[in-house]
């Protein structure tokens, strides 16, 4: 059974943002970022998606390429609102519901402002 994930609608809007020009600031970034998406706890279930700034692409499953800069991970619902701007990054962190393995410095750049914003999700 596929799991549907509120941020599956968020990927595919990043999806297309990646590939229009608007999208060449973000691509600055320079890393990749692999975030597992876990509907209803961290850990159990999780969905792993691939942000690759490198490249400038969203992938579904594990990193090919290595290891990932930085790994997040943080529920269904926390992603999508960090994804719309309605949760602080940091604060997510200090609060535990979003969970950082890798280069922290990788992490800060992971803002609100490198998704695109939607028009309605």
């Amino acid at each position: 059974m596929a799991t549907v994930l509120k941020s599956d609608s968020v990927i595919e809007l990043m999806k297309r943002f990646l590939k229009t020009e608007e999208s060449a600031k973000i691509k600055k970034i320079n890393y990749v970022y692999q975030f597992n998406i876990a509907p209803k706890k961290i850990g159990t279930d999780e969905v792993i998606y691939i942000l690759d700034l490198k490249k400038g692409e969203v992938t579904k499953g594990s990193y090919e390429g290595g290891k990932p800069d930085a790994t997040i991970s943080i529920k269904d619902d926390d992603f999508f609102k960090l994804a719309t701007g309605q949760l602080n990054p940091q604060i997510a962190f200090m609060r535990g519901t979003l969970k950082i393995k890798g280069s922290l410095s990788a992490a800060q750049k992971l803002t609100p402002d490198i998704f695109p914003k939607p028009a309605k999700l």
